[in-house]
């Protein structure tokens, strides 16, 4: 199984890594060496954030956290549960095997499946990996990327502007809609200065956020192999187009196994942003049916690594004799991340679920102190918010600033946003499933919402129909999870409410969840870290009936305005209190239960991996920035321990 570091690149609903939730105005705080003017209004700089202000200077060596005298060779494998029928990560039909991605680079650096954003110790600054230099003006109207000259793909063909161009716009023609429409909006123009050089044009009146971060992070592909092969960007296939980045793909053996290949030939070793990184030489994933199956393989030493997502295996099945002699490792890694917003998501798309009643009500039938008790060993905690622990949580009444903001907004703001404190998960008993008195309180609430319950103890309206909810699993998900779900659906139906429990296999899930065939399903939203064009994406209504980074359907006009504010605020402190006021609108809106979250990164190993003592605060990087002692894992295979 692979941790909650690397589930984001792991998803099959792949799209290119847009990240970067960007921050405010440029302002020249004259860290660290940064942008450089090339003339009174015109920035050039080694480097990118809002602000202007990078921590890594023009002459920087390597990111601080890794080793940069980490020894290359050696392999790491992981235990994947479930299946796939494409090594196409853009494909809008099958399933892509995971880290498909890893073959590919952009202009302002790559992330590799499991290692977070880079680098991997700020947050919201970007550096120059296929660009050496990028030139915008104050006002952020425009950018152009100067190219490496040396960059190549793994073909040995020249990565030119004129692949970055092709790329960019083979995404706005053949890739997802909601990205495609968004961009279109926003960046009305590209063009090809020269053969390295690129500049992308900006509409007018609108926000600059997370617009040169969001060119900057496509994708590069090789428009000669597009145009020999006539291949398309949303189809299934397993030949894919070659990339510049330091894996190839070695190895498919489809629903099996794939093995990625570290590159020798790889043009761009050499360079800082590189340095320490992408060490092993081989990154092999081994499938299995479910969840129980890759923990065998593992306990078996048919795969050597393995982040843990299953508090209840965490806790009682690590006692095997590989643990037990010391040829495997146990450690609890530090994250520094604020937890994904993972819980039981509500398809507000579902007549059923106009009433927030209905969603109430439901959500009372989540025991989490029960669940955490019996399924998690207490080792989960709660998020509260949707940037739990941050600056950006929203806390108390609204006042201030913040209540003078809620107040401008043209949109129909909630008594409830303004009055009341946000909205925080209900707490119930642990010693038993079923809470009375949250039960009681459920039961009101579909009285009041028009669903009253019969004679025979079925609750139905005034058509006489049931109260059907269907909530969709997959097979390949954990026992635990699994748990979770028909618990919560046993409560649901003593509730008196037509509720169904139904585990789907892998391929079958991805396609009814891209299609929003569900009234409830596990999934996850992303941390609020602070303003960008991604929020919309995630929580905006345009794309809400079709974009599969929005599972919950959501369509709040509330939640677009502040979204839209958000990103035309002018100052840190202002965009922070746009933020905290979205979490309370969100919260407010109620489409999500959340059921908790591990504080730590839970990691499993075969004693031949070392990492750096000090693991940034934004990734675990196993397969980035950690590396494999040949020495250790001659011992493992002299004791017989690996095969």
């Amino acid at each position: 199984m692979i941790g909650k570091q690397a589930l984001t690149a792991l998803r099959t609903k792949a799209m290119p890594d847009l990240r970067p939730l960007a921050l405010l105005s440029l302002v020249f705080l004259g860290l660290a060496a940064i942008a450089v003017k090339a003339d009174e209004d015109i920035i050039k700089s080694h480097g990118y954030s809002y602000f202007g202000n990078l921590s890594y200077p023009a002459d920087y060596p390597h990111f601080n956290y890794v080793n940069p005298d980490a020894p290359k060779g050696g392999e790491i494998s992981i235990a994947v549960s479930g299946t796939f029928d494409s090594m196409n990560p853009y494909t809008r039909k099958g399933r892509a095997a995971p880290l498909a991605t890893i073959g590919y680079e952009s202009l302002l650096g790559s992330v590799l499946a499991g290692s977070g954003g880079l680098p991997a110790d700020v947050d919201g600054e970007y550096y120059g990996l296929l660009a050496h230099t990028i030139e915008y003006p104050k006002d952020k109207a425009w950018v152009i990327f100067h190219m490496r000259p040396e960059a190549k793909f793994s073909d040995g063909t020249p990565l030119t502007a004129h692949d970055v161009l092709f790329s960019h716009n083979l995404l706005l023609d053949e890739g997802l809609k909601s990205y495609a429409d968004a961009v279109r909006k926003r960046i009305p123009s590209a063009e090809v200065l020269d053969d390295y050089r690129i500049k992308f044009t900006f509409a007018e009146g609108i926000s600059r956020r997370s617009l040169i971060d969001q060119v900057g992070f496509v994708p590069v592909w090789s428009k000669a192999w597009y145009e020999k092969t006539g291949a398309k960007l949303d189809e299934s296939r397993l030949e894919i187009s070659p990339g510049s980045g330091p894996y190839l793909v070695d190895r498919v053996d489809v629903n099996r196994s794939v093995t990625y290949r570290r590159n020798p030939d790889y043009w761009g070793w050499d360079l800082p942003i590189n340095k320490g990184r992408h060490n092993f030489d081989e990154i092999r994933l081994e499938f299995f049916s479910d969840a129980t199956a890759a923990f065998e393989a593992f306990k078996a030493g048919e795969v050597t690594y393995r982040s843990e997502s299953d508090p209840k295996r965490w806790a009682s099945s690590y006692n095997f004799p590989g643990v037990n002699n010391g040829h495997i490792k146990l450690q609890s890694l530090p994250d520094g991340t604020p937890p994904a917003n993972s819980g039981i998501i509500f398809n507000l798309g579902r007549e059923v679920f106009q009433d927030k009643r209905v969603r109430q009500a439901v959500a009372l039938g989540f025991n989490f102190e029960w669940t955490n008790a019996s399924l998690f060993y207490d080792l989960f905690s709660q998020q509260h918010s949707f940037s739990t622990g941050t600056k950006f949580e929203a806390k108390g009444l609204p006042e201030g600033e913040e209540l003078a903001f809620l107040k401008s907004l043209k949109s129909d703001v909630p008594e409830t946003v303004l009055t009341q404190e946000p909205l925080v998960p209900h707490a119930s008993k642990p010693e038993r499933l079923s809470d009375r008195r949250n039960m009681r309180r459920a039961m009101k609430l579909l009285d009041e919402a028009g669903w009253p319950v019969g004679s025979d103890g079925i609750r139905r309206n005034a058509q006489g129909q049931t109260l059907q909810i269907n909530f969709l699993f997959s097979s390949s998900n954990s026992p635990t999870n699994r748990a979770l779900a028909e618990n919560f659906t046993a409560n649901l139906k003593t509730m008196g409410l037509d509720a169904t429990f139904e585990a789907v296999d892998p391929s079958q899930y991805t396609k009814r969840e891209r299609d929003k065939d569900y009234d409830l399903v596990l999934d996850e939203y992303p941390a609020l870290f602070g303003t960008g064009t991604g929020l919309q994406q995630r929580f905006g209504s345009e794309a809400a009936s079709f974009s599969v980074f929005n599972p919950a359907a959501l369509a709040s006009p509330l939640v677009d305005e502040i979204i839209e504010r958000s990103l035309l605020t002018a100052s840190q402190d202002e965009e922070d209190m746009s933020i905290r006021a979205l979490d309370r609108a969100l919260r407010d809106a109620f489409f999500l239960i959340p059921t908790g979250y591990v504080a730590d990164h839970w990691v499993a190993a075969f004693d031949q991996y070392e990492h750096p003592e000090n693991i940034p605060p934004f990734a675990l990087g196993a397969l980035d920035f950690w590396w494999f002692n040949a020495e250790k894992a001659a011992k493992l295979k002299a004791d017989g321990a690996l095969r």
